[in-house]
């Protein structure tokens, strides 16, 4: 074996560092035992990975080393471009392109039948969990990829997660995604207005979420997002906004018309979140449509 098939098979190529991606990069950089190059479009990401094993590095020389590509971007066009640039900057026969971006189920497909006519493998590999789950290298990836690729990059999703899924063949770890993510804002949307049903009743609303918390209504949304973000009314910039949510249940919609299956409920979680962006939430934790509810926002739409 030539000294440069083991750099192929041992170098990851890591483009995308930003909120989610960078936590990813740097856990990677900190347990892969080979080279780990890092890209992005702001040099203060790249900086941000100095104190580990992360290299800089362009697209061309990712393309020309890395054996494994992950990609963390914010959406089905970005990660089209940047495929289509590792192509162009000579990408090899051989390779693997790891998603971990949130896409159309449609895109990841057309994608990987794009890179498999050059004879590279396309594996689509979405995260769930929230951004500190990412810092502690505890997410949940969910996996489309054929079994031997799947077996290929599971020691690699494994420094980033704790969960790891394979859902099948190319486009199901953005199904399951999808699926998990439509839960996650319907479940918030319910939880918001429960929460101000309750407050107006009488309930201390730390009192609700930890009575709640006992009983079936229990949820990880309830624990997270309700008691971490909803009870305090903190919800920060830089996070997870309604602008993404839009993103991810446009996604979802596409999903629906293709399979023919209706999703009314998730047309009324829809409109909040326009109406959050609409109301000046936009950029705000999502969470943050319990503003809708206390404002009675969605009593002057009805």
């Amino acid at each position: 074996m030539t000294s440069e098939t083991t750099t192929s098979q041992t170098t990851i190529g890591f483009i995308g560092l930003g909120v989610m991606g960078g936590p990813m990069c740097r856990n990677v950089a900190l347990k892969h035992a080979g080279r780990v190059l890092a890209q992005d479009l702001s040099p203060a990401a790249v900086e941000a990975l100095s104190d580990t094993r992360a290299e800089p590095a362009d697209l061309e020389a990712i393309a020309a080393m890395a054996g494994i590509v992950c990609l963390s971007l914010p959406g089905g066009p970005q990660v089209e471009a940047v495929c289509d640039r590792l192509v162009a900057a000579g990408l090899r026969p051989g390779t693997v392109v790891v998603d971990l971006s949130t896409t159309p189920v449609a895109t990841a497909r057309a994608v990987a039948s794009r890179l498999a006519a050059r004879g590279i493998d396309f594996a689509d590999a979405p995260v769930a969990r929230t951004r500190e789950a990412a810092q502690r290298g505890e997410l949940s990836i969910m996996v489309g990829a054929s079994p031997s690729v799947f077996a290929r990059i599971e020691p690699v999703l494994a420094c980033m997660a704790t969960d790891i899924t394979h859902g099948g063949d190319v486009g199901t770890g953005q199904v399951l995604k999808l699926v998990n993510n439509m839960l996650v804002f319907e479940h918030v949307v319910v939880l918001a207005e429960m929460m101000v049903l309750g407050e107006r009743a009488g309930v201390d609303p730390e009192t609700l979420l930890r009575a709640v918390s006992k009983g079936s209504g229990d949820s990880f949304v309830l624990r997270n997002h309700g008691m971490k973000a909803m009870l305090p009314r903190r919800f920060p910039e830089h996070a997870f906004p309604p602008d993404y949510v839009l993103k991810d249940i446009g996604y979802v919609f596409q999903l629906a018309e293709e399979t023919g299956v209706p999703i009314k409920a998730a047309e009324t979680v829809r409109r909040y979140y326009e109406l959050a962006v609409e109301h000046g939430l936009g950029g705000q934790y999502f969470p943050s449509v319990i503003r809708l509810v206390e404002q009675g926002v969605l009593k002057e739409e009805g």
